[in-house]
């Protein structure tokens, strides 16, 4: 099993900036295709965006396209997600997620394609 905590959540005003953390444990970190994915209060869960265990390969939901960076430092089993110019559509649960496939160029947005998941932890955007 593959255990996996989210962590840097915060409250911020619009227009600011929180970078979100990601461990995982249990797994070699460098053989983890990982996401971001968020859940906001009556609406399904959105995939954020992606990184291969490689991170050669990155992608995004097209609306954080320019406001969100994934990276990762895979000598830290770390996952991270820097955003900038948040805004109140961005309140959600942001929560981290695994998967041991490994995917070339394939970017996996749906839920299905990971096995392993955070908690989340909680973003909330004031106007």
């Amino acid at each position: 099993q593959v255990q996996v905590v989210e962590s840097g959540g915060d409250l911020v005003q619009a227009g600011g900036s929180l970078r979100l953390s990601c461990t995982a444990s249990g797994s070699p970190f460098d053989r983890l295709s990982m996401g971001w994915f968020r859940l906001a209060p009556g609406k399904e869960r959105e995939w954020v965006s992606y990184i291969s265990h490689s991170g050669n390969t990155r992608d995004y939901a097209d609306p954080l396209k320019g406001r969100f960076t994934i990276s990762r430092d895979n000598t830290k089993n770390t996952l991270y997600l820097q955003m900038n110019s948040l805004t109140p559509a961005d309140t959600a649960m942001y929560i981290c997620a695994a998967s041991r496939v490994l995917y070339n160029t394939y970017v996996p947005r749906d839920i299905s394609r990971y096995q392993f998941w955070g908690q989340g932890t909680q973003v909330t955007v004031s106007s």
